[in-house]
């Protein structure tokens, strides 16, 4: 399956994405990163992992629409099957949804439902829960509000900040993230309404 990266900063999932998938037998690879911030860091990345990279300002479009149409377009050309939001700091829009109708999908650092949006272990903390940790969503018009595939649990320790939480959340992210593209790509995981549905794992 040939995936495409959508990214926005330094591209540390993008980099787990690549260690992971670019080894023999891999049902997964990944074949062009676009990246919105000319500039960032990730498009470093994909020059050293031999990438195809794209950097599109979207600060140059009229609409948000506009902008995802773009990205519809060089993900299309390059034949792209399955879109991966890996540090991507912008909501999609249908104009990228459609054309990729249940084959976007997205990590964040929290347990979805709660702590949607920027600033995720911020507002664990904030909140003071005694778990955090990260899920894998397909990607919906709303903000991080898609089916929930998978999820990992990350203890919130006494003496912990932003930056410490965040990098425990970030661990855990770089392994769950690759594990479920390998399992899109395998075909494994259906969709029925919200529930996700994965062999072997009980719902």
């Amino acid at each position: 399956m040939r995936v495409g990266v959508l990214a926005s900063g330094s591209g540390s999932n993008f980099q787990a994405l690549v260690d992971a998938l670019h080894r023999e037998g891999s049902p997964a690879r990944v074949t062009c990163l676009i990246c919105n911030v000319p500039g960032a860091k990730v498009l470093e990345r994909a020059a050293k992992a031999g990438v195809e990279a794209v950097a599109i300002d979207h600060k140059t479009f009229s609409s948000r629409e506009a902008f995802d149409a773009q990205l519809a377009k060089e993900l299309g050309e390059r034949g792209v099957e399955l879109v991966v939001l890996a540090g991507y700091m912008r909501l999609v829009t249908p104009a990228l949804l459609s054309r990729f109708p249940g084959r976007v999908v997205n990590v964040h650092p929290a347990l979805l439902p709660a702590f949607p949006g920027l600033h995720a272990p911020r507002q664990a903390l904030a909140y003071g829960v005694a778990i955090s940790g990260c899920t894998v969503h397909f990607v919906d018009e709303g903000t991080d509000t898609g089916p929930i595939i998978a999820q990992a649990a990350v203890p919130v320790l006494p003496d912990d900040d932003e930056a410490s939480l965040g990098a425990r959340i970030q661990k855990e992210e770089h392994r769950l993230f690759p594990a479920i593209v390998r399992e899109i790509a395998l075909g494994t995981i259906s969709v029925e309404g919200r529930r996700v549905k994965r062999p072997g794992v009980i719902a």
